[in-house]
């Protein structure tokens, strides 16, 4: 459905024209016509999309060296302004293919902001590149209300705000808050659904993608800076404290925005990863693993609270992960050859039947909960 025809939808609800069951089923019919909503229409555009706007990246790279200054910068004028032109052109006649087009165009912008940056001998504060390609993709979907424009900002913002931190902490040890407020940032993204009624869907649900893709990763990269003792820096006070403030603060904003309801959890989350970072600091043995399997138990009570069956899958492979590295790392060594590979069949078998026991369990309940 076009753009404006969803926000004609959202304008007559607000009026008591419609109903939102009606505006609903309006959206869902247009979609379903269109064959914008299936999923392989979606895969191909996103594929095909990520192909088209890195051939363009590697074409001009393969001819940088040969171009002056003057052409150089034209070029990538041109490779951001065709792309955002095409996507004006289809977005009328095909909503996912202007949306990919112009998600190319802000694509481009990332790399035309930091060739741009090399042919004027901008280097000195590489952060600013990120801010600016940030605030490309904020523009696009202030002026688009596009979905795929507010995903692409959704991660160059907080991109901008680690490397601004990593420059100034110029360390390890200051990744502690980098770490806390990236994974209270992948619990609000996670909590984005479900969408009140007239919400856009497709937005939330790539948030929620977000999240779950970078809740494991950002947890372990917790759990590594940990014994940087976080409190013990040579950052200034301020500095620290404008990163724990922003570490703490943004994921709670984030959450109001997005859906009240999930504030708690964020706010769990956060503190499960403030609080770690000091108990956990120096520690060593099984302490990592068990504050690990406690973010694992808490995103499961989340999604048995919620109903949503994602966040039970996410905390059953979360624990499941756990026990895999503890084992690999703390006690196959202490074994011998054969009785630790008779321990891994073991944990892979027995456990595996167990933490899928529990997670059919899980579900079960939720399908039947009222």
């Amino acid at each position: 459905m076009p753009p404006s025809w969803d926000s004609s939808l959202t304008r007559w609800t607000e009026a008591g024209l419609l109903d939102s069951a009606t505006a609903n089923r309006i959206r869902e019919w247009e979609g379903d016509r269109g064959g914008g909503s299936r999923w392989p229409v979606w895969l191909a555009l996103g594929l095909g999309g990520l192909m088209l706007a890195a051939g363009v990246l590697l074409f001009v790279a393969a001819h940088w060296d040969l171009l002056p200054p003057g052409q150089r910068f034209a070029v990538l004028l041109i490779t951001v302004a065709g792309f955002h032109l095409a996507g004006a052109f289809a977005a009328e006649r095909f909503e996912g293919l202007g949306s990919t087009l112009h998600a190319c165009g802000t694509v481009a912008l990332g790399g035309a902001i930091f060739l741009a940056g090399q042919i004027f001998h901008l280097e000195e504060h590489w952060p600013g590149g990120f801010m600016l390609w940030a605030l490309g993709a904020w523009a696009g979907f202030l002026l688009r209300r596009d979905w795929a424009q507010l995903l692409l900002a959704a991660i160059l913002t907080p991109a901008w705000l680690s490397s601004e931190w990593l420059v100034a902490s110029g360390d390890r040890r200051g990744a502690a808050p980098l770490a806390v407020g990236l994974l209270g940032l992948a619990h609000a993204y996670l909590g984005a659904e479900p969408a009140p009624p007239g919400g856009d869907t497709r937005a939330r649900r790539g948030l929620v993608w977000i999240g779950g893709l970078a809740i494991i990763p950002i947890t372990f990269f917790l759990i590594i800076t940990a014994p940087g003792r976080p409190f013990v820096q040579s950052l200034s006070w301020p500095q620290l404290t404008l990163g724990w403030g922003i570490a703490l603060g943004l994921p709670l904003v984030v959450a109001v925005l997005l859906r009240r309801s999930s504030l708690v959890p964020v706010a769990a989350g956060l503190a499960w990863g403030a609080v770690g970072v000091t108990v956990a600091a120096g520690a060593h043995g099984v302490v990592p693993y068990l504050w690990s399997a406690g973010l694992s138990i808490g995103l499961i009570a989340w999604g048995v609270k919620d109903r949503r069956e994602l966040l039970v899958n996410l905390g059953i492979a979360g624990f499941a992960l756990t026990l895999t590295i503890y084992y690999f790392s703390d006690v196959m060594d202490r074994l011998g050859r054969s009785a630790s590979l008779i321990g891994l069949g073991l944990l892979f078998l027995g456990g595996g039947y167990l933490l899928e026991r529990t997670r059919r369990g899980l579900l079960a309940q939720l399908q039947e909960a009222p």
